[in-house]
């Protein structure tokens, strides 16, 4: 588990109702906690896909016939289910979050604690890196980066400096662009503001929100009857959508009602909203912000 230590690893198993002979899916493998413990509660006809387009999480890859790894984004979830002769499935596990390891790793740039090169790519593969976005991004889509992803106050300010200090010299290092926007780190709050500046440009460089839009208008038509999605979110923009989507099957507004005023939806939710235990985050800080939505296709 030194790879990523899995958040709210039971929790998570439970909510899928896992028959012995199913199938899942772990659209998230990362260091593989989630998909063994769904492995342990499957029996020998049951079978378990995971999908990661990380090329360091392939290392992790479990000797198990019953299971198979899909280098693969999972916005493209049916198209490679359907590759493997799958069309249906009992349930859908994901943790959205970045790994442990892709924290770590001070050169893969994803963490505030390193100088490093801005990269955040989760594919080390796609040509789009947190350079190309600090570097060559119009001052207005900074703006919008760093507003929509970031929730930043200052995004429009923050957009003008990085703007201006680029044509003098290119951002190269994760410490170069701390000093160019040094005066919107208070001491007290350099951490906190800090995160938000990276989540920002993580969530552009990997393009997050698209994608798990892409991915949960999939699900529905995946999922058997009675099938489970167990999804963990770390961050409100995340969080938002797949609450919205459980409750009505659209990411904004509400769904056309018939004549009686009433509506149909794909899902329904299980349980409410479940968060690491005070233990859990004790002994895992990076759970702390967690969030676990559990959902039946209807």
């Amino acid at each position: 588990m030194e790879y990523h230590k899995p958040v709210l690893l039971k929790e998570a198993v439970d909510g899928l109702n896992i028959k012995e002979d199913g199938i899942y899916v772990d659209v998230t493998f990362g260091g593989g906690g989630h998909s063994r413990e769904i492995l342990k509660r499957l029996g020998e006809k049951g079978r378990l896909f995971a999908f990661d387009q990380d090329q360091d999480a392939l290392e992790n890859t479990i000797d198990d016939e019953r299971f198979t790894l899909i280098h693969e984004n999972f916005r493209y979830v049916k198209r490679f289910l359907r590759f493997h002769g799958v069309k249906k499935v009992d349930g859908i596990l994901a943790d959205f979050g970045v790994s442990s390891h892709q924290f770590d790793v001070a050169e893969r740039g994803f963490s505030t604690r390193f100088d490093a090169d801005l990269d955040m790519r989760m594919n080390q593969q796609s040509e789009l890196s947190a350079f190309h976005v600090v570097n060559e991004y119009e001052e207005e889509q900074l703006r919008q980066v760093f507003s929509q992803y970031g929730e930043l106050r200052a995004a429009p300010a923050m957009a003008k400096l990085i703007v201006e200090h680029r044509a003098i010299e290119q951002i190269k290092t994760s410490d170069q662009l701390k000093k160019v926007l040094k005066k919107f780190l208070p001491p007290r709050h350099e951490n906190k503001v800090l995160a938000q500046i990276y989540q920002a440009i993580r969530i552009e460089v990997n393009q997050e929100i698209e994608v798990l839009k892409a991915f949960l208008m999939q699900t529905p038509e995946l999922l058997e009857v009675g099938g489970r999605l167990s999804f963990i979110s770390y961050h409100s923009l995340e969080d938002r959508l797949v609450k919205r989507f459980i409750r009505n099957g659209l990411f904004e507004g509400e769904p056309e009602r018939d004549m009686f005023g009433n509506f149909e939806v794909p899902l329904k939710k299980v349980n409410g909203l479940i968060i690491p235990s005070k233990e859990e985050i004790k002994i895992n800080n990076r759970a702390r912000s967690a969030k676990l939505r559990i959902a039946e296709k209807l």
